[in-house]
């Protein structure tokens, strides 16, 4: 079985062309960025928390 079946597909998002953005739309950008850093944050945290819990399961 090849593992590249078992990673989930991303679609990655075109690269924005900054230039003809406005300072509003630039602004409105920085933060959607950081809701989406913040989520992405919270996931690792959430994995890392379930590992730690199977580790701890697994070797006591």
């Amino acid at each position: 079985m090849d593992t590249d079946d078992l990673e989930p597909t991303v679609e990655k998002e075109k690269i924005k062309d900054l230039d003809i953005m406005s300072i509003e739309a630039l602004s409105d950008y920085v933060r959607e960025l950081e809701r989406e850093i913040r989520r992405v944050q919270k996931a690792i945290s959430a994995k890392k928390e379930a590992r730690s819990s199977a580790e701890n399961f697994f070797n006591s």
